[in-house]
């Protein structure tokens, strides 16, 4: 089975194209813009999914599809282009990393954006799986700084989940997609609790950071400002208790529960006990 994985520079991609890799049982392409920045130990395809021109080749002999698109104004332009691609050229599943929440009245308008991809795939009569992720832990590194975590979310509550697991839960339904054929799945950690009491659990202070500040120090930074400002409607969301929930997902497909927010924490030297 050839499965084409899409974003491989990524974080996600970049640790489901290394599960992957370790299973002889599966071809494995990822796709690049720039050959110079592929991945090693995988077959390489050039192509742009901003450019449908270029991924006839790419996904020629494509069995699965793993689409992630990066977040962004024209992200749905990029999915449509790879869902029309993977049509010509006889895909027969597209695994989809879609967001949290994603809906047509998300609080954010990447959840709204990845709704209408969503719905795209799920029309286009191509088998399908949506992946869901909750706020990933790899978002909080370089948070804790002195023994505070600084956050922006409040006393919202959230369940963050380690990309790592993202990676395996993805490699899990690529290896059989038939099995997980239109199922949307929503996968978080294994707790949901606040950065206040996340603070708490690994000996450090909480410190509120206003979004407004967030935002405008990701603009100084260079940002763009669509990706500031979405990013401030997340931190609003997450404040008002918008991503307070767990889900058994994760589990039942993998057979084991989620890394949690502790676990990831001492890895990443963020704990002080």
């Amino acid at each position: 089975m050839t499965i084409l994985v899409t974003g491989a520079n990524g974080n996600v991609s970049s640790a489901l194209l290394a599960t992957l890799a370790a299973d002889p049982a599966h071809q494995v392409r990822a796709l690049v813009r720039d050959p110079a920045k592929a991945p090693a130990g995988v077959e390489v395809a050039v192509g742009d999914l901003a450019q449908p021109h270029t991924l006839t080749g790419a996904f020629a002999g494509v069995d699965t599809l793993w689409l992630l698109t990066a977040m962004g104004p024209d992200a749905p332009h990029a999915s449509s282009n790879a869902v029309w691609a993977a049509r010509q050229a006889g895909v027969r599943h597209i695994v989809r990393l879609s967001a949290i929440g994603a809906a047509h009245d998300a609080p954010t308008r990447n959840g709204r954006l990845h709704a209408l991809s969503d719905t795209e795939l799920q029309a286009s009569g191509i088998g399908w799986t949506v992946i869901r992720p909750a706020f990933f832990l790899q978002n909080l590194l370089g948070s804790v700084q002195s023994g505070v975590l600084h956050a922006a979310t409040g006393d919202g509550r959230l369940s963050p989940i380690d990309v790592r697991d993202i990676a395996d839960f993805g490699a899990r339904v690529l290896a059989e997609p038939s099995r997980h054929a239109r199922r949307v799945y929503t996968i978080t950690g294994p707790e949901s609790l606040s950065m206040r009491a996340a603070a708490d659990r690994i000996g450090a202070s909480y410190q509120h950071v206003p979004a407004a500040d967030v935002v405008a120090g990701m603009r100084v930074a260079g940002l763009s400002d669509w990706i500031a400002d979405v990013t401030g409607e997340y931190l609003d969301a997450y404040a008002a208790g918008w991503g307070d929930l767990v889900t058994r997902d994760f589990a039942e497909v993998t057979g084991r529960p989620a890394r949690d927010f502790v676990t990831f924490a001492r890895e990443h030297g963020l704990a002080t006990r």
